[in-house]
């Protein structure tokens, strides 16, 4: 056993949104690699809007992962970061990795509060989730027949959430090698997203839908479905930047830190129809 390994296994990983798509599997992957899990949500105490709540659930940790509940560019989002990290470096907390997104304008006040703290960051930038076909608002749709999104005919990468987990805990273990660095991370070919509902479709025999609209329109749309109009305004001003084909590219981050591919969205589909997933 090398003394990485051993120091690993030492370690106590603070998980933010532990119960969210990609902190719950987080968390699975680093009590898999032999760290402490401390698991951070509203049921276990922790409040990102409640910073009395930070401290108690730092104190005595190695390093956290940071998953903001609202968008990683989301207004207030930098500032919270920004402060979480100033509590985690005062409680000797140095290594943080935080979920961004790729390509996402708005997220780069969030990504440059924490370099400007002084902790051992990295940055973790996600192509869009595969996971977002098979949970989430998404799934309610794919349930009912048709997907109604504003993506167009734009292709994306998409990526397993368990291989963002998996080189979440490689950031928190590794040491100095990815202190410093962002990783971007996408899954191995680029789908569009009337490609993607057809790879599920044929994999359940299900008929599914693809439908495409303005994204103005499904801001207004977000609006009539309850999402107050400040929220739908600014998740169509990120919906315009990220589809609108800067993402159209693969990357190798998977590859670089686990020496090894990423997982295929076929994959992920074929073991979601098996589950049941999209089944009504």
């Amino acid at each position: 056993m090398t003394d990485d390994v051993k120091s690993a296994r030492d370690m106590t990983l603070v998980v933010t949104g532990a119960s969210g798509r990609t902190g719950s599997r987080v968390a699975r992957s680093a009590e898999a690699a032999g760290l402490t899990v401390r698991a951070a949500s509203r049921a276990t105490g922790f409040d990102w809007e409640d910073r009395s709540t930070w401290a108690d659930t730092l104190r005595g940790a190695d390093a956290a992962y940071l998953a903001h509940p609202a968008d990683v560019g989301a207004p207030g989002t930098a500032e919270a970061v920004g402060e979480l990290a100033g509590v985690a470096l005062g409680l000797g907390v140095r290594r943080l990795v935080l979920l961004s997104a790729r390509g996402e304008d708005q997220a780069l006040p969030t990504e440059e509060a924490l370099r400007a703290s002084g902790a051992d960051w990295t940055v973790v930038r996600a192509a869009w989730f595969a996971q977002n076909f098979s949970e989430g608002p998404l799934l309610d749709e794919m349930l009912r027949g048709e997907l109604v999104f504003p993506a167009g005919e734009v292709s994306e990468p998409f990526v397993d959430v368990r291989d963002i987990a998996e080189v979440v805990v490689a950031a928190v273990t590794g040491g100095e090698r990815y202190a410093g660095r962002t990783l971007t991370v996408t899954g191995p070919r680029l789908l569009t997203w009337r490609e993607a509902v057809a790879e599920i479709a044929a994999a359940t025999g299900r008929a599914l839908a693809y439908r495409s609209v303005p994204v103005q329109d499904y801001g207004e749309a977000l609006v009539g479905f309850g999402v107050p109009p400040e929220e739908a305004a600014f998740l169509t001003g990120v919906f315009a930047t990220l589809l609108d084909g800067r993402n159209a590219h693969v990357e190798d981050g998977v590859r670089q830190v686990l020496g090894r591919e990423p997982r295929d969205f076929g994959d992920f589909v074929a073991e979601g129809a098996a589950a049941g997933t999209w089944a009504v």
